[in-house]
């Protein structure tokens, strides 16, 4: 049973995909990629509209039925989840969309450091208000795990790192979905326990489903999808991890947000064997 709302979530995602597609292409919601190539975007609402959709017959099972659908943690999933979707949507919609953008005759920041600096001028910029608001979320979400304080900031760390984290990775296409898809595998296979991903499954499923449009280069993500990835790839790390594993879990994350911030992932892979056949798996020629 707490695999239907993955599976119902899965199935509403197939049926919305094309519909999506059209409605943002015929509203020029589109952005060229890093190949030039005109694209839908923001595809990452499509997981949000397939989740709420299937909520109706899920909670007609649920209530109705007397039935337990969902895992306890569906609350602080939603929460964190919904909200951190809303932040990348106001990031994709109302942030600079160029890849040279100006604001104030200054280049439109990017990264932690431009979008502090931002903050330290009297700017506010979409990215500080989703660093913020992410932050935020999490310490709300975490608060409803019943957690030490200790292990209570960890968590919420580690949520707002992994978000940010799956942005940095979000520059080619399906890269983000891969890393996830390796993660969940990783964590498992490693711990033995599926309960985190039936927890996760209303957005988990939708979210693969538009990492595959991403992939093939029928649509981009944005930071809705980008987003989305990372706030479930933090919350499988919190509900699957030990204290001390999402110690690891932050310290690695700090390395590749600090690596990020200094260098080029994409640079890094591409000079990397095995990354970089990886990395191109899946993408069309």
């Amino acid at each position: 049973m707490h695999a239907l709302p993955f599976l119902l979530a899965l199935a509403s995602a197939a049926v919305l995909a094309p519909g999506v597609l059209r409605m943002l292409s015929d509203g020029g919601h589109v952005k060229a990629n890093y190949r030039a190539r005109t694209l839908p975007f923001p595809f990452g609402v499509l997981a949000l509209a397939a989740a709420l959709l299937a909520l109706i017959p899920l909670m007609l099972v649920q209530v109705l039925g007397s039935s337990d659908v969902f895992h306890p943690e569906i609350f602080p999933i939603a929460v964190y989840v919904v909200g951190v979707l809303a932040l990348g949507l106001i990031d994709d919609t109302l942030g600079d969309r160029s890849e040279g953008g100006q604001r104030g005759g200054r280049p439109a920041p990017r990264g932690w450091r431009g979008h502090g600096g931002a903050l330290l001028r009297g700017e506010l910029s979409t990215g500080a208000l989703k660093a913020g608001g992410s932050l935020g979320l999490a310490l709300l979400a975490m608060s409803w795990l019943g957690l030490s304080n200790g292990r209570w900031l960890l968590a919420a760390a580690v949520l707002v790192l992994a978000t940010n984290a799956f942005n940095l990775l979000d520059l080619r296409p399906g890269r983000s979905t891969k890393a996830f898809v390796l993660l969940g595998l990783g964590l498992g296979l490693g711990s033995g326990e599926v309960r985190p991903l039936w927890g996760l499954g209303l957005f988990v499923a939708p979210a693969l489903v538009a990492g595959l449009f991403d992939l093939r280069e029928r649509a981009m993500l944005g930071d809705t999808g980008a987003n989305l990835l990372g706030a479930l790839a933090g919350l499988w790390l919190v509900l699957t991890l030990s204290g001390t594993g999402q110690l690891v879990a932050l310290a690695l994350l700090v390395v590749l947000t600090v690596y990020g911030e200094l260098r080029s992932i994409s640079a890094l892979v591409e000079r990397t064997p095995g990354l970089r056949q990886l990395d191109s798996l899946g993408r069309p020629a």
